[in-house]
């Protein structure tokens, strides 16, 4: 109903809008050309034409940004331009690479405190007195899903 609706909003308050103001700063630093500076950063360590190294990267740099962004909205745009398009995609890479760079992401949201919404605010509301118990719990799933994520992509390269 709309009070319950109501109601857990209230329970959640301004973390209700977190998601797209995180979606939107990432918009910001894609603008500003943060995804130009990690390219130029990457590819000082990391040939061009390491598709593997590059998938490793990108997959472990959207799991590590949306760990400091809070959401992978936000790493997604600023990682893509940065890592994804120029070191898989330019080389032939599948298109679906980038919809598991997303996914990849949000193994990090699994992981951290910055993902308020998914990880603190169900702590408060469930009364935990571990406020860390949540991610310390998906911190094993969160790990095997970015390896498995880094699996599928290398496996997706040329499909």
């Amino acid at each position: 109903t709309s009070e319950d609706t109501s109601r857990l909003l209230m329970q959640i308050g301004a973390t209700a809008l977190l998601p797209q103001l995180l979606a939107a700063l990432g918009a910001v630093f894609t603008k500003a050309g943060v995804g130009k500076v990690i390219a130029q950063s990457i590819s000082s360590v990391v040939p061009s034409g390491n598709i593997v190294v590059g998938i490793i990267i990108y997959a472990i740099g959207m799991a590590l940004f949306t760990m400091i962004m809070g959401n992978a909205f936000a790493a997604f745009s600023v990682i893509t331009v940065g890592i994804g398009v120029p070191f898989i995609l330019k080389h032939g890479g599948n298109p679906a690479i980038g919809a598991l760079g997303m996914t990849a992401g949000y193994c990090g949201t699994l992981m951290t405190p910055m993902a308020a919404n998914f990880n603190i605010v169900p702590a408060s509301i469930l009364e935990i007195k571990d406020k860390n118990r949540i991610i310390k719990t998906q911190l094993p799933m969160g790990l095997a899903m970015l390896v498995i994520h880094i699996i599928l992509m290398i496996l997706l390269f040329k499909a």
